[in-house]
């Protein structure tokens, strides 16, 4: 039986260190499959990962004009603290950017250490014990952690396969009591890919008025859209609404490694006053984001965009050969991603997702993540694929699971 939470048991002469009961239900799924990959990897076999959502692993490369601005940055000395909000013409560009986008009544910008800092920065100004949250189910595995941590309630709500993964509104509602305090929507979604139509959002959004809920919205992807598609950020269509949009540079811009995000709320200034000075409290309390690569943010997002044009040719091939080799494999389906760079494949067989995952490792290699690490409607069983790598990884890892589908579970 596990010692958290319970009284510390001697071992010799010191009692055992019993670690907080906050940290239970703390999983990473993306990088707790890691543990099995590695030793698979040390047997000596070939590995195909297919995991992390890391574009600089996979030939990906950062505009030049971004990395110049931080070299500048670095050699102009700018190595000390920065303002606890940012320094003023990133916080500047990133309303300008938010601006752009149809964002109005903006009352506050802060820059972080990578968008994480800022969802966890928003939640812990909000959030009280006791209190609950509304999440996606898939949904991004940090948001649980963050929950937990505040001792707060995490309360999923179900994307709609057959609707492409669409959140289910009447689902939402369902779940709202009066002691949810706020509503998570992430778009483009990860693990699945979707993006979300204007109508949901605006259906969200008038959920969100009529029981005074905040609108929690991750646009972490906004920028990596197929075939054509547009992005509506959730701020621009909820007038009246509180809505916090997280963005960064990490992925559009490929710099995962400067740890750069950011969250600008909106919405009524009388309303949100208060909020915004708790997010300021804590913004001091930790000091500053990285200094140097926020001199990056206002090149990246006011400079030349060629590199996503480019990236997107690459995911596009890349996101085909995955939707070809998951077609032709018997007992898989999956929802083809109109966004991001992640899919999420459902299993038809009975085999929990964990166990199948654990086998494609041990078995062939292929590292993908199950499902379950990102929830998923009881009764159903998917794994989430990274479709970075390039095309010849990509559908060897399809030939991966379609043998490992093929063998089965081993008897007993």
């Amino acid at each position: 039986m596990s010692a958290i939470g319970s009284k510390s048991p001697a071992v010799g002469s010191q009692r055992v260190t019993v670690p907080a009961e906050r940290t239970r239900e703390i999983r990473y799924a993306v990088r707790d499959i890691l543990l099995i990959a590695d030793e698979v990897a040390r047997s000596g076999r070939e590995m195909l990962y297919l995991n992390i959502g890391d574009p600089n692993l996979y030939g990906f490369a950062p505009p030049a004009h971004m990395i110049e601005a931080v070299e500048r940055a670095m050699r102009d000395n700018r190595n000390g603290y920065a303002p606890s909000s940012g320094i003023p013409e990133a916080v500047a560009a990133v309303r300008r950017s938010a601006e752009a986008a149809g964002i109005r009544d903006v009352q506050h910008v802060y820059i972080t250490s990578g968008c994480s800092e800022a969802i966890e920065l928003a939640l812990a100004a909000l959030v009280n014990p006791g209190e609950n949250v509304l999440t996606p189910s898939p949904g991004y595995p940090l948001y649980t952690a963050v929950l937990a941590k505040l001792g707060a309630q995490r309360r999923d709500y179900f994307l709609d396969e057959e609707d492409g993964w669409q959140p289910n509104v009447e689902d939402i509602a369902a779940r709202i009591d009066d002691r949810t305090r706020a509503l998570v929507l992430i778009n483009p979604n990860n693990p699945t890919g979707a993006v979300c139509t204007r109508r949901r959002i605006e259906q969200i959004v008038e959920l969100a008025l009529r029981h005074d809920l905040v609108i929690i919205s991750d646009e972490i992807y906004d920028k990596l859209l197929f075939d054509g598609g547009t992005h509506v950020s959730t701020a621009s269509v909820a007038a009246g609404a509180k809505v916090i949009t997280f963005n960064g540079l990490s992925k559009s811009y490929v710099v995962p490694g400067f740890r750069i995000g950011w969250g600008i709320v909106s919405g009524p200034a009388a309303a949100l006053g208060d909020y915004c000075e708790a997010i300021r409290k804590m913004e001091r309390a930790r000091i500053s984001a990285n200094h140097p690569e926020q001199y990056a943010i206002r090149p990246a997002l006011e400079g030349p965009q060629d590199h996503i044009r480019e990236m997107m040719e690459r995911l596009t091939r890349r996101r085909d050969v995955l939707m070809s080799g998951l077609a032709a494999i018997p007992g898989v389906s999956c929802v083809t991603p109109a966004g991001a760079f992640y899919a999420f494949p459902r299993l038809h067989g009975d085999e929990p997702d964990e166990r199948f995952v654990t086998r494609l490792i041990r078995e062939t290699g292929a590292v993908v993540v199950p499902g379950s690490g990102f929830g998923q409607r009881p009764g159903t069983r998917h794994f989430r694929v990274v479709f970075l790598p390039d095309e010849r990884t990509i559908q060897g890892a399809c030939d991966a699971i379609r043998r490992t589908l093929e063998r089965g579970e081993p008897a007993g």
